[in-house]
């Protein structure tokens, strides 16, 4: 803690005193609320600049192997095999969860069913459960969205709610959240997942239960006081050589002030 108290002095001197860069890529979940604190941050000290991609948190991770990103952003902790590939290019890194997030089922508005238990989102993206009439619905066959497999939501959705059972063959992966809000939103049949920052009226959220009892809907607040089933952490991983460059725009984003960016862009501060 104090190697890093020092070189956050030594990082914000320079801030102030040269053009100060670094690069940010990985998960479409963790991008929205990365863009806007790089902006803030940007304003904040106006000699930085801070430029932040998606592509998901396989991207992220093999860029930060590549050396073409200095941070990389995952919704999933780092892979046992991208630890070794991190081994073979002789990189340590260091993790830094810095939000939490929670992942919202979303319908067509349309669509009568309001809620649904974890067996049956199994169901459903297993292929088991196949049209709406079998879950209190219209009977009207199921429309099954999902990312690809390299986005870490993807691979979150399969071990927390599939409980690492593979998803059904004819799914339809999506290259990004934004894709599935669009598809969900334009197919009356659908069924999706995106981070809770995603949400907006083009669909709908469906309230869920882990126990068949108690339904909860995705919200900022049912996740913070754990009501909401379906959250995990959101992570930065930056290689260790390069802590002096990456630390001031980590430390903001943990600060008071980036969490507070963190909460108002719909995702659960780490306090």
């Amino acid at each position: 803690m104090k190697q890093i108290k020092i070189c956050l002095v030594v990082s914000l001197l320079l801030l102030s005193s040269a053009i100060y860069s670094q690069r940010i890529k990985g998960s479409d979940t963790v991008l929205p609320v990365s863009q806007q604190a790089a902006e803030n941050f940007m304003q904040k000290y106006p000699k930085t600049r801070v430029t932040v991609t998606g592509g998901g948190s396989g991207v992220g991770i093999s860029s930060l192997i590549d050396n073409t990103t200095d941070i990389a952003m995952l919704s999933r902790p780092v892979k046992f095999s991208e630890k070794m590939k991190l081994k073979e290019a002789k990189q340590d890194i260091k993790e830094v969860i810095i939000a939490y997030d929670a992942l919202a089922v979303i319908v067509h508005p349309e669509n009568p069913v309001n809620q649904l238990t974890r067996k049956q989102l199994e169901n459903i993206f297993r292929g088991k459960i196949t049209n709406w009439n079998q879950v209190g619905g219209n009977n009207q066959k199921i429309v099954v969205y999902t990312r690809e497999t390299s986005s870490g939501t993807y691979e979150f959705f399969k071990e927390n709610v599939l409980r690492n059972k593979n998803y059904m063959s004819g799914t339809l992966s999506m290259p990004a959240t934004g894709a599935i809000i669009q598809s969900v939103s334009q197919t009356k049949g659908a069924i999706g997942y995106v981070g809770l920052a995603y949400l907006n009226d083009r669909t709908k959220a469906l309230a869920i239960s882990y126990d068949d009892k108690h339904f909860v809907l995705p919200s900022v607040s049912n996740s913070s006081k754990k009501l909401y089933p379906i959250v995990r952490p959101l992570y930065y991983y930056y290689n260790l050589q390069n802590e002096k460059k990456v630390i001031p725009f980590i430390q903001y984003l943990l600060s008071d002030e980036g969490q507070r960016i963190i909460k108002t862009n719909g995702y659960v501060p780490i306090r």
